[in-house]
């Protein structure tokens, strides 16, 4: 029972760690986007970039990002008006919409992945490539169990 209590606090402790970490990544990369950029938008950009997405519903991408269909909503027409992605309507379903990234908005996404450059030029200065190597595959597993969890 003491081996399994100690498991569950080490599991515990690395969920808070990398939870405290997220929220400082964020914070960090607030500070080096463009204004008129949030860290919401950025994650739609970069989700796009990122699964090389041609197209997704607002829907679909709200369950992605665990928010409201409102709060993806918002999200969505902020990134419209600055030209980053399209919203069209959906062939396939007349009262549905798909949204696609724009050139201009693959161009801001990579701006905004410029701009955390130093910092983590920083990071692997301090900590080094080998450490991220090695956390790598143990964050991807973890994040694959917990996505299929999820739903």
């Amino acid at each position: 029972m003491k081996k399994d209590e100690a498991a569950l606090r080490t599991a515990f402790q690395a969920l808070t760690e990398i939870s405290i970490i997220g929220r400082l990544a964020d914070t960090a990369l607030a500070k080096t986007l463009p204004d008129e950029l949030s860290i919401a938008g950025f994650g739609v950009l970069n989700h796009f970039v990122r699964l090389n997405v041609g197209g997704e519903s607002p829907s679909k991408l709200a369950r992605a990002f665990q928010v409201t269909k409102g709060a993806m909503t918002y999200t969505l027409q902020h990134l419209e008006a600055l030209g980053y992605v399209r919203i069209d309507d959906d062939p396939a379903d007349a009262r549905g919409k798909i949204v696609r990234i724009t050139a201009r908005g693959r161009k801001a996404r990579e701006a905004g992945a410029d701009s955390v450059r130093p910092g983590m030029v920083k990071l692997l200065e301090v900590i080094g490539a080998e450490e991220f190597a090695r956390a790598l595959p143990f964050l991807v597993k973890l994040r694959q169990v917990l996505d299929a969890a999820r739903d």
